[in-house]
């Protein structure tokens, strides 16, 4: 176990006005072992037209089963991020995302707890979220699908409120997926967090942040979208790698980054490191 892969999150391609299939070609012509889709709701102009990647859970998982095999690439998990702190939303969103993934074949779906309503206590905001998580759970459990929880809104912003997200459900397959880059701008030691949910964690992503955001943004928000490419920005990838080789789990470094030349950087990178 602690063994190191290399995927990619599918935002690297979301500029490029093109669909799922060519981003995952894409992908694994980079070099990459595995990708990370999107999945969505419902329907999506841009993405019935073909122009962006992301995948609607409407679809036939085998979709995105038949795209990976064809290019020779193995799928780390699904982004399938939904308000845990919104049942009426993030319920049935994430139970669709599980029995999605348990068909095409991702072991993991990665989620938050979402910008709270504006109307609710804390006190509120965590029985909602429990009830949400037991909800999920219940699904994903018979699937051995894992569900990966991850830093990056209000509750998730410091190690304290993560593990007090992550103790709400008492269940095998919920586990952490933690994110460098979300992790910093919170202002936190991402190092020292890792290491504190390393027997915890079931995916990473792997989201440099430059110095240019470091000064502006660091302190000041919960998460970004994507960062930078990985080796040209803040984070200490070989001591990230360090303490994944610990883990008591295989780990796929997922890259969080917004365009094709960010990704072939942070490849470049990150093999240099493995």
């Amino acid at each position: 176990m602690g063994t190191i892969s290399l995927g990619i999150n599918m935002e690297f391609v979301r500029h490029d006005d093109k669909p799922f299939e060519w981003g995952v070609e894409k992908a694994a012509a980079l070099g990459y072992s595995y990708v990370e889709p999107m999945v969505h709701w419902g329907r999506e102009l841009l993405s019935e037209a073909g122009y962006f990647h992301s995948v609607s859970m409407l679809d036939d998982p085998y979709r995105v089963k038949r795209a990976c095999e064809k290019a020779g690439i193995k799928l780390s998990g699904l982004s399938s991020h939904a308000p845990l702190v919104r049942p009426e939303i993030g319920t049935e969103y994430l139970k669709q995302a599980v029995r999605f993934a348990a068909e095409c074949g991702a072991p993991v779906v990665n989620t938050d707890e979402g910008p709270k309503a504006a109307w609710t206590t804390e006190e509120e905001d965590f029985l909602l979220m429990k009830y949400t998580l037991h909800e999920v759970a219940a699904v994903a459990e018979p699937r051995n699908v894992l569900i990966g929880l991850e830093p990056h809104q209000q509750y998730s912003k410091n190690p304290a409120g993560l593990d007090r997200i992550w103790r709400l459900v008492s269940s095998p397959v919920i586990g952490i997926n933690f994110d460098t880059g979300n992790s910093y701008l919170c202002g936190h030691d991402p190092y020292l967090w890792l290491e504190q949910v390393k027997d915890r964690l079931v995916h990473l992503h792997a989201k440099d942040i430059s110095d240019s955001q470091s000064s502006a943004q660091r302190g000041k928000v919960t998460g970004t979208a994507v960062g930078c490419a990985c080796g040209e920005g803040v984070i200490d990838w070989a001591r990230v790698i360090q303490i994944c080789r610990g883990c008591p789990r295989d780990i796929v470094l997922s890259v969080e980054c917004g365009t094709v030349p960010q990704a072939m950087s942070s490849i470049q990178h990150l093999r240099s490191l493995l």
